[in-house]
């Protein structure tokens, strides 16, 4: 913690001047780090090289994995909630929800994440959300009147049917027999008996992904070859999802709600918490405003922020540039520390700096995450000059 009136800072017995306040706030680095291990990592190697230097780690998350234990450091009195679940697979598992009064926190990952499965493990076709609907059924039936489920790191695309189908819903093909789990079922969706078990609880799909549910910036062939789809199988998935959506969309009455920005999140979850009435907010803003990024960034004298892999898209409403237009309101020097980065400048950064450059190679990056990330922030603080 921060200590600014003491003027000065004790490590290992020596006296240190109270040096630059630093404001470390990452997101997650995908598949080596969470946010709180890459906080640390660059806390800990930036104060080797100026231990005058004072430090606040503020770990985030947009919606993705970490989305809860996020939430959950920000919100001291909430409660975490262990609940029985399935993952992907139809393997029974745990996972924590946060219920703060009377709105409940959902990270989907908890439940449908690419992150529960194993090398090999993958399976686009058959991989169900079903696991998600029981967290949300859970929340509803202790309480929550209004349910925010943060979309991320999904290993689905079933446009959300099995989590409805966890709701109560029923989804039968032209026999009469309920569908198959996963995207293979979708195309047999021949009538739904819609009566979703949620106690008129609000929706809020907490996404920054805001591709519709169908066509070419769709679920399936933007996220569906990262979840282990081949074309084939895109192919199939987007005729598919667009079957499954045809068939539900009357039933419910919210014809259209596949058009809708953020639809195509979490292989069309999002278009099922559409039909239940709910509505799209930002994960990255939602997360910054619940953490009170605005306050600490204006107590700061320099921000850091950083993920896996930085590009062009991550300037583009994701939690690094929240913290980047952040920073640059309140007149505060904004770095970049990744994995890997394709970007070399912007207007709201001071600078942008890469593990993989340090290190020399993707692989390397990958294989010492925490070691390079904090040789990374040692090396940039001995060069910064406030």
């Amino acid at each position: 913690m921060w200590i600014p009136e003491s003027g000065y800072r004790i490590v290992r017995g020596i006296h240190y001047p109270l040096g630059v306040r630093i404001l470390i706030a990452p997101d997650k680095f995908a598949g080596t780090m969470s946010a709180g291990e890459a906080a640390d990592a660059v806390a800990a190697g930036w104060l080797r090289a100026r231990p005058g230097d004072t430090a606040e780690t503020l770990p985030l998350a947009d919606g993705g994995p970490g989305f809860v234990e996020v939430l959950a450091r920000a919100k001291p009195g909430a409660q975490l909630r262990t609940v029985d679940v399935y993952d992907p697979l139809g393997r029974p598992t745990q996972a924590d929800y946060l219920l703060d009064g009377d709105t409940a926190y959902i990270e989907s990952a908890a439940a449908c994440g690419l992150h529960l499965l194993g090398p090999g493990e993958r399976d686009p076709l058959g991989a169900t959300t079903y696991g998600v609907g029981l967290l949300v059924s859970h929340a509803v039936e202790h309480g929550a009147r209004r349910v925010v489920v943060g979309l991320g790191g999904s290993s689905t695309t079933d446009a959300g049917a099995g989590m409805l189908t966890a709701l109560g819903c029923t989804f039968r093909d032209a026999t009469g027999r309920p569908i198959a789990y996963g995207g293979m079922g979708l195309p047999e969706t021949a009538s739904v008996d819609w009566q979703p078990r949620t106690r008129g609880a609000e929706f809020i799909a907490a996404t920054d992904v805001d591709s519709p549910l169908l066509g070419p910036h769709g679920a399936a062939h933007v996220f569906g070859p990262q979840k282990g789809a081949d074309p084939q199988q895109v192919a199939f998935l987007e005729q598919a999802v667009a079957h499954f959506a045809q068939a539900a969309e009357p039933a419910t009455g919210y014809v259209g709600a596949a058009n809708l920005p953020g639809a195509g999140a979490a292989g069309g979850l999002g278009f099922a918490l559409f039909l239940l009435g709910g509505t799209r907010a930002s994960g990255a803003r939602l997360t910054c405003d619940a953490v009170g990024l605005d306050a600490k960034i204006a107590a700061a004298d320099l921000v850091i922020t950083g993920e896996g892999s930085f590009d062009s898209q991550s300037l583009r409403g994701k939690l690094a540039a929240e913290v980047a237009s952040g920073a640059a309101a309140h007149g505060r020097p904004c770095l970049v520390m990744a994995g890997r980065s394709d970007v070399d400048a912007h207007p709201d950064l001071a600078g942008v700096h890469s593990v993989t450059e340090l290190l020399g190679s993707a692989k390397e990056a990958m294989a010492r995450p925490v070691e390079g990330l904090t040789a990374l922030a040692e090396k940039v603080a001995k060069e910064w000059r406030e």
